[in-house]
Parts: structure tokens; C-alpha cells; sequence
């Protein structure tokens, strides 16, 4: 059955697959190769550097060739700390050589705080630099050539090549204020993540109206949210305790299975309800281990006949 409520006729649900530890090097290949057999709509890669996960351009790369119809993102990868001349160039390669198929989705600062070292900003001015990089970056991605200076970076006649014949979208993640008004002035979309549906109807709300008071306008299926689904559980038993931690940690205000999903049945609910306040992009990954084959083709299996049908 398909989520085409009255309200929400016009959205186009799509549901996507984070592999989880399933992304590491040495399985991340046959991972790939399934999820294009089983014609599920896109792949998302997180970026956690310490550890044995692939990095997300990397992997995009790897499995953008690897494949004709999957599409690929980031969820989400890093931007202030980088380059965007840098980025850009990346992002502009991958969509020439998979058009279409190309999802960039970036974020503040890593979720591990031992990582942040790894993306240099200056202190205090995290947030300024992310502004001044997307706007940046999006300039690179629509225009022949390019002059800006700002506050932390100046080029002159930057050119990454020929753009892709159709704007790649940006899209942002985050839930704090200042995150919210950053996708309405300067962003294509957003994806959240740790948010019930009313907080997630509410933060689309607040980036519309940021968007307006831009002179933009964010269309209205490009919100989504990335939700964990405990596997075989219908219940609290069986409930990986890093995910608890990991909630509680982000959200101690919060009941922690209000944020992800207790088993297939939870999950079709809870994207029912993320659709009925507008949101229509989904990004499912298992909560815990799918450490073995086995693991990954029940997983697959389950999402393919449970969730798919669900898309419009």
C-alpha cells in the first residue's frame, strides 16, 4: 500500500538503505551489489573516520560504478573543515559520470567528539564557516566560473569543469535553530534525524519559513529523516544498548523508542506519521550489527516486502 493520503497526494515517498557496520571495506562491495538486485531507491553512506566504515566519497564512488540505477548519498558528510573548491570538483565528477544518481548531504561537525579535531575551523565560527561553504559550493556547482571573497575564503575565477546538466541538490542535516534557518537560506533540502514527527513537522515548518523570509522556497518532498529499525523485535527486549546510549545521549528529554523504529510493523507507522506532516525521503538502517551475510539478506529481504510497497 502506498502512503498517498489526501494531504499528502503530491509527495513522492522514497525509502533508502545506511548499511550500518555492514559498510565496512570488506563487505561494502557484495552490500552494494544487493541492494541494486533488490531495486531498493538509494544507498547512504556515513562518515565516521575512526573505524573500519568506508569514507563516503570513497564509497559513492565505488558504488555509483558498481551499479546503473542506484542512487547514492551522503548521511551526512562533514563540510566545514574542507575545501569547498575541493568538494565541489568532487561532487561534479560523480554526477558526470553517474547523472542523476548523486545525493550530497552535509552536516556541522561529527557526532564523535573525538573526531572533530579532523575538520579545522576556527574557534567559535563552526556555524559562520558552514554558511560561507555552501554558499560557496553551491555557486561552483551552477556557475561556469566563479569569483568570491568572503571572511574564510577568496577565489578568482574558479572552474571545476563542465557543471552537471542538472543542479545537484544540496541537502543539510542538523535540528537546532540555527541549522533549521541554514537549509531555508542556503540549502535543497534536509535531512534529520533523532526527531519524533511532531518535532519533524515543526523543523520543516521553521525551515520553509526561513526559506521564505530568503526570497526561496524548498520543495515540498525534499524532507526527510534517517530512522534505525530494531530487527525482529516487536518489543523493547532485543534492543541494542548503544542505541539507547547513543539516543539518550542526544536526546535525554526524550523517550528513546519514540526515535527509532521497535521492528518492521513500528517502522511502517512511524514513516505514516513522518508523512503526515510532510516529510517524504527516508533513510532505514538497522539498529545494531548485521554482521554476516545471513544478517544483511534478512535485513534486505524484510525492508524490500515490508517497506517498498510503501513508496508511491
Amino acid at each position: 500500500m502506498a502512503l498517498v493520503s489526501e494531504a499528502e497526494v503530491a509527495l513522492k515517498v522514497r525509502i533508502g538503505v545506511a548499511l550500518g557496520s555492514y559498510a565496512d571495506a570488506g563487505r561494502f562491495s557484495a552490500a552494494v551489489d544487493r541492494l541494486e538486485e533488490t531495486g531498493v531507491d538509494s544507498l547512504w553512506i556515513s562518515e565516521l573516520i575512526y573505524g573500519s566504515l568506508v569514507e563516503p566519497v570513497v564509497g559513492m564512488a565505488h558504488a555509483l560504478a558498481r551499479t546503473r540505477r542506484l542512487k547514492v548519498g551522503t548521511g551526512v558528510q562533514i563540510l566545514p573543515g574542507r575545501h569547498p573548491v575541493l568538494v565541489a570538483k568532487e561532487l561534479a565528477s560523480l554526477a558526470a559520470l553517474a547523472p542523476g544518481r548523486v545525493l550530497p548531504a552535509f552536516g556541522l561537525q561529527p557526532a564523535r567528539v573525538e573526531e572533530r579535531a579532523l575538520f579545522p575551523v576556527p574557534p567559535g565560527r563552526r556555524g559562520a564557516v558552514f554558511d560561507e561553504s555552501l554558499e560557496l559550493l553551491r555557486l561552483l556547482l551552477r556557475e561556469e566560473q566563479v569569483s568570491f571573497t568572503g571572511q574564510y575564503f577568496t577565489v578568482e575565477g574558479a572552474s571545476i569543469g563542465p557543471r552537471p546538466a542538472k543542479p545537484i541538490d544540496i541537502w543539510t542535516g542538523g535540528s537546532a535553530p540555527g541549522a533549521l534557518r541554514r537549509t531555508g537560506r542556503l540549502a535543497d533540502g534536509w535531512l534529520g534525524s533523532f526527531l519524533t514527527p511532531a518535532e519533524a513537522g515543526a523543523a520543516r515548518e521553521s525551515i520553509q519559513a526561513a526559506a521564505a523570509d530568503a526570497g526561496r522556497e524548498i520543495e515540498e518532498d525534499h524532507f526527510g529523516i534517517s530512522l534505525a529499525v530494531v530487527t525482529g523485535a516487536d518489543g523493547t527486549d532485543g534492543v541494542p544498548e548503544s542505541l539507547v546510549r547513543s539516543v539518550r545521549a542526544r536526546r535525554p528529554d526524550v523517550e528513546p523508542s519514540a526515535l527509532f523504529a521497535l521492528g518492521w510493523a513500528d517502522a511502517r507507522d512511524k514513516i505514516q506519521r513522518y508523512v503526515d506532516v510532510g516529510l517524504s525521503k527516508f533513510v532505514v538502517r538497522p539498529a545494531g550489527d548485521v554482521a554476516t551475510g545471513a544478517g544483511l539478506e534478512e535485513f534486505l529481504e524484510r525492508f524490500v516486502t515490508e517497506l517498498m510497497p510503501l513508496q508511491n
